[in-house]
């Protein structure tokens, strides 16, 4: 798919499309490699049956994971041509059972079935829902791109990878990223195994690494902006699969407007623009108390995709969480590993936490762009999403327990952890230091310049003092609005107001009144 606004994994991509029986064998003697053809051929035929015939993913995954279990392994590479060459025949009778017709041998009717299944994604729910969320126009659509393949799971040699240009959690300008040797994309995003960091890369592929290195960052100048990009390794080759402008944090939103100013790349009006209102909200967004973080002790650590605390009840599955948070209640998607279908689930959660996947996994740029703290990739938990439970180590955390999770370190709490004042707002209040925050000097720095190019004035809606204090600490030039009817509703005033109400006399009603004067 090729919508014109990115819209990371809402819609769906069929890969190695064109293998049939006949052509598997071709590419197994062209390339002389019987394993890698065949993992070809069990992908496509997984794929194209769940995004072309509705067929459940899932179904075709229980097949793979009782081969592995079978053979006693425990990765798909683990796996022989033979086995994959079997599973590829066990996938075409089951679609054959659930699609009731053989699997489509014709290369142009592939082609015809899933450029339709594609153009069709744009109307899934997941995609719906996403664009109602990010306010993208229905109207839209979305192209069809139609591309030649290149496999990054032709061997150790090959390889694939998703990165940034900077740290899309925190805006610090390293080059950043995952891998996987022997895999394809589907199986990085996806966060089936949790890949190793691209610093690995260097070590493994070095002339890859060097040449992807330069070419991103070659990326970043002519774009002027973060880029979100794929890549593939196949016989040590390096191929460019897509860049994107890249999704960020709030934090990493700030700091990179303000650090492209500085490096010259953009001009401090862009940068003001650059940054969604919604984004500095969530630098406001509270943490987790560090003496009570420190008594309840975390039970597990993943990596800390999306920063920011969180607290909730956990939820196993995306329509668990929806429905407790429709009741009033704070929930923690709680997942082995996300996948676009669980976008409303994410939107109902205060945080995500998952198993398995890496930073840019599935759950990780949904939840940065979200502005949620995730944790991802806790290889210390052990999720079963069929008994609504997840265990670490001794302890066992059921549905409807609460679960803590700090997106900024990747720590796990098995309580309901009591939090505070962002840094941001402890310096406004004169709690803290700037010069003890990270987070202060580019937020400060920012807020000036759109200080110096704005015209309009704010001034904030308060009607006691404390909401007086905290708008001019955060910048309103003064109070446009005070509904001096709100001052009577502290739990001691109001039964004045009661009885100046219910007076039934004019001397009672004087009294209250006197009474109630000073409260104005």
């Amino acid at each position: 798919s090729g919508a014109k606004v990115s819209m990371p994994g809402m819609m769906d991509t069929i890969l190695n499309l064109g293998l049939n029986d006949k052509t598997v064998e071709g590419q197994a003697a062209r390339t002389n490699n019987p394993r890698f053809a065949y993992d070809c051929y069990r992908r496509f035929l997984m794929m194209f049956s769940d995004v072309v015939f509705d067929v459940p993913k899932g179904e075709f995954e229980a097949l793979l994971h009782k081969r592995k279990e079978e053979k006693g392994v425990h990765n798909d590479t683990e796996l022989t041509a033979e086995d994959l060459k079997d599973l590829a025949g066990q996938f075409k009778a089951h679609f054959k059972s659930r699609a009731g017709r053989e699997f489509p041998q014709d290369t142009w009717e592939q082609l015809c079935l899933a450029r339709d299944a594609v153009f069709r994604s744009w109307h899934n729910p997941r995609a719906i829902s996403y664009r109602k969320m990010n306010k993208i126009p229905d109207e839209m659509g979305t192209a069809v791109n139609v591309q030649t393949m290149v496999f990054g799971n032709s061997g150790d040699k090959s390889g694939t990878g998703v990165g940034f240009t900077r740290d899309p959690s925190t805006g610090e300008n390293v080059f950043y990223g995952e891998f996987l040797i022997n895999a394809q994309g589907e199986d990085v995003v996806a966060g089936v195994r949790t890949p190793q960091p691209i610093a690995k890369l260097k070590e493994t592929l070095p002339k890859a690494y060097h040449q992807l290195h330069k070419i991103t960052k070659d990326l970043e100048k002519h774009y002027r902006d973060i880029q979100d990009f794929e890549f593939t390794v196949e016989d040590e080759k390096l191929y460019m699969l897509q860049t994107r402008s890249g999704k960020r944090t709030g934090l990493a939103a700030v700091r990179i407007a303000v650090e492209m100013v500085k490096e010259k790349l953009i001009s401090k009006e862009e940068a003001v623009l650059r940054v969604d209102p919604m984004q500095l909200n969530q630098l406001l967004h509270p943490m987790l108390d560090p003496v009570e973080r420190k008594k309840i002790g975390a039970v597990a650590k993943g990596l800390n995709a999306s920063p920011g605390a969180a607290a909730g009840r956990a939820a196993f599955t995306a329509e668990k969480a929806v429905e407790m948070a429709a009741k009033g209640e704070r929930v923690l998607l709680v997942r082995a590993e996300t996948s676009p279908d669980d976008i409303e689930g994410m939107a109902a959660a205060r945080g995500v936490l998952t198993a398995t996947g890496g930073m840019t996994s599935h759950a990780a740029v949904v939840g940065r762009q979200m502005g949620k703290p995730t944790v991802v990739g806790c290889s210390a938990i052990k999720v079963d999403e069929h008994a609504g439970t997840f265990t670490a180590g001794s302890v066992t955390v059921k549905e409807g327990d609460y679960v803590s999770i700090d997106g900024s370190t990747g720590e796990v709490f098995a309580a309901d952890v009591p939090t505070r004042d962002s840094d941001i707002l402890q310096i406004l209040a004169g709690k803290m230091k700037p010069s003890e925050s990270d987070v202060y000097e580019s937020f400060s720095t920012f807020m000036g310049w759109a200080d110096e190019i704005r015209t309009l004035k704010v001034r904030a809606n308060a009607d006691i003092p404390r909401d007086a204090k905290a708008a001019i600490a955060l910048g309103a030039e003064g109070i446009g609005l005070c509904r001096t009817e709100h001052m009577f509703f502290a739990p001691d005033r109001l039964p004045v107001v009661q009885r100046m109400i219910l007076a039934t006399t004019e001397e009672d009603r004087k009294a209250a009144l006197k009474e109630l004067l000073p409260f104005q």
